[in-house]
């Protein structure tokens, strides 16, 4: 590996000169064989010029923001890691980019007790205090990150790391979706394209120019670094000509509520948005109190409201769908229907955008959780397309691929779209046998039945669906399929309900039973899909008001969309509950809800419409 501090300039020079010498005085001279990016089938191939690691030529620098998020006084500086051929230093060979940036490179907060909420107080009241642990920081120079590179580098791209505001060696503060975690890569992205000022110290004057990039740039990551692609894109800026989300999070109101509810990641029990700040601020230990003061302290805790769940400006302004307007990316997006800590929501309501702006787009679903690129094929002929110029025909893939079951993430089923053209919304209704498991049917006998379930957060909802009979939940089930049911987009429900007290949590699975309890049992066999909500904000998720205890109110709200095949001699099963275990706030048990049957309804996106699915209930 070579690395180096000197002005770029000079080794330039130092290389064309021995070049010089050898070509005037060696008794034999060779002609030099300059190494090029080679292309096959629409791909970047490895370059044989390209491969050895102890020839890759790495750097790092600063660049220089717009803001002063940290308070300073002074224009926040981004640290910058380069890794590239040295064949852009030797031989003049200029090369796109593959942009990754991270507030998790050098270092994040211990698990500690007391790090998150706890999820165990009255709902609508204040919660307890929690822990403040510091970040113990790792500082790596001149490389801040190996990943991407072994992938990317031989096939004759630059890649290049930085580390997101206030983390690592990067000046300013961490916003978690604020305005400069948007406004820091765009600067790095211009110096990369020539148009700013970087710098070889992090408060020097020295600068550095990024000679050897094409100003073609491209960005990827997954979960937060996934998301700073889209925080990129939307600001429009030159040079970023193509970015690959990987389960990024869209929306910082939808990873930590739900429908006007305090809801967790899942995963991460008592998780919110000062945790997540806590959690990644590993920047100078010097600025730290300054920046926990007005960041944390002030405008996160003002502004998250965790006693309401209510959606307001704080949440608007981190939310990069209502900020895609300059965006012009070409956009490939990649998740996890079984996602539950960045929920499946989050890809798909941006993609659905992104295709109306006339961006160009794909979309990539697999059935797993958390994670999960698109096949390595997918990625490589996008960048190629977009970085390199390569007329590889990308435009007119399919738009959407989807892995299905049983298949491998290698081998997705292309879609003409998503959700299915093929699907149209089924109404199913509920018939009671509480707190039995009742039927779930395509005709609704507008009887007027109330059915009432108490709340009890002990209960997990895995074990309130298997259970025959409980008081925790209410339970209603399709007859067994005689078909398989292929169900594409995003089910709803419209519940009247009423609840003993002025606030109650509301959860809704849908799952296939009966339940599989082996070891063998795959993500997608039992729960199909999930969602939650705040009764209180029936009317509005911007202002929840009180329930009156008795009183019915009609709310309605989606689940995470999901595509997924439903195999014949399964149930699909709607399940209502209060309290989720593994997402919502923990209120004493004892809640009552009430659920008016007549005046409820599921609507299921089935693809093939209603007669598919009534085929499907028939008897033989």
């Amino acid at each position: 590996m070579i690395y180096h501090k000197l002005h770029p300039f000079s080794i330039k020079f130092f290389g064309i000169a021995c070049y010089i010498f050898l070509t005037l005085f060696s008794s034999k001279v060779y002609p030099q064989e300059l190494a090029y990016p080679e292309f096959e089938n629409g791909e970047a191939q490895e370059v044989k010029a390209f491969k050895d690691p102890g020839k890759w030529i790495r750097h790092d620098l600063w660049v220089e923001t717009d803001f002063d998020s940290d308070a300073d006084g002074k224009m926040d500086r981004m640290h910058v890691a380069v890794t590239r051929p040295y064949q852009t230093e030797y031989e003049g060979l200029k090369l796109p980019v593959i942009y990754i940036s991270s507030p998790y490179f050098t270092g994040v907060a211990p698990n500690v007790p007391g790090l998150f909420w706890d999820v165990k107080h009255e709902l609508g009241k204040p919660p307890k205090e929690r822990a403040h642990p510091e970040v113990k920081t790792i500082y790596k120079r001149p490389h801040i990150s190996d990943s991407h590179i072994r992938e990317w580098v031989p096939r004759g791209y630059i890649v290049v790391h930085s580390s997101s505001p206030g983390t690592g060696l990067s000046q300013g503060a961490p916003t978690v979706g604020g305005k400069n975690e948007s406004l820091a890569p765009k600067a790095v992205i211009e110096w990369l394209c020539g148009r700013r000022a970087g710098y070889t110290s992090i408060d020097g004057n020295e600068k550095v120019e990024a000679f050897w990039s094409t100003g073609k740039v491209g960005m990827t990551g997954t979960s937060y670094n996934g998301t700073i692609p889209l925080a990129a894109a939307t600001t429009g800026v030159e040079g970023l000509e193509a970015i690959i989300p990987i389960a990024p999070n869209t929306s910082y109101y939808h990873y930590y509520r739900s429908n006007g509810l305090v809801r967790s990641p899942g995963g991460y029990l008592g998780e919110d948005i000062d945790v997540l700040y806590d959690f990644i601020h590993s920047g100078d230990t010097a600025m730290r109190a300054r920046n926990n003061a007005r960041i944390r302290d002030k405008e996160m805790r003002k502004g998250m409201d965790r006693e309401t769940g209510d959606f307001n400006d704080f949440w608007l302004g981190k939310d990069y769908l209502y900020q895609m307007e300059p965006m012009k990316a070409a956009l490939l997006m990649s998740h996890g229907f079984n996602d539950w800590n960045v929920m499946p929501e989050h890809s798909n309501r941006i993609y659905q955008k992104a295709v109306k702006m006339g961006i160009p787009s794909q979309l990539y679903y697999h059935q797993d959780g958390h994670g999960g690129p698109p096949p390595f094929s997918m990625m490589n002929r996008w960048f190629t397309r977009y970085l390199h110029g390569i007329e590889n025909g990308v435009e007119n893939d399919p738009k959407v691929w989807i892995v299905r079951e049983n298949d491998p993430h290698e081998k997705p089923t292309p879609y003409e779209a998503f959700p299915n053209p093929d699907a149209s919304e089924v109404n199913l209704y509920l018939n009671g046998n509480a707190p039995g498991r009742g039927s779930l049917v395509l005709v609704n006998n507008n009887i007027e039945r109330i059915e009432t379930l108490e709340d009890n957060y002990s209960f997990d909802g895995a074990a309130l669906a298997q259970a025959e009979h409980t008081d925790h939940r209410l339970i209603y089930l399709t007859p067994e399929l005689k078909e398989d049911i292929h169900l594409s987009g995003t089910a709803e429900i419209t519940i009247k309900l009423s609840s003993s007290k002025p606030a109650a949590n509301l959860s809704v699975w849908l799952v296939s039973l009966p339940w599989n309890t082996s070891n063998k049992a795959k993500i997608t066999d039992n729960i199909i899909t999930r969602g939650w909500a705040d009764p209180q904000n029936h009317a509005s998720e911007r202002k929840g008001k009180p329930l009156k205890p008795g009183k019915f109110y009609s709310m309605t709200f989606p689940l995470q969309p999901d595509d997924q095949i439903i195999p014949k001699g399964q149930k699909i099963a709607l399940m209502i509950f209060s309290s989720d275990k593994e997402f919502t706030v923990w209120p004493e048990p004892g809640t009552k809800i009430a659920v008016d049957l007549g005046s409820t309804v599921l609507k299921l996106p089935v693809v093939g419409g209603p007669k598919v699915l009534e085929n499907s209930f028939s008897q033989p």
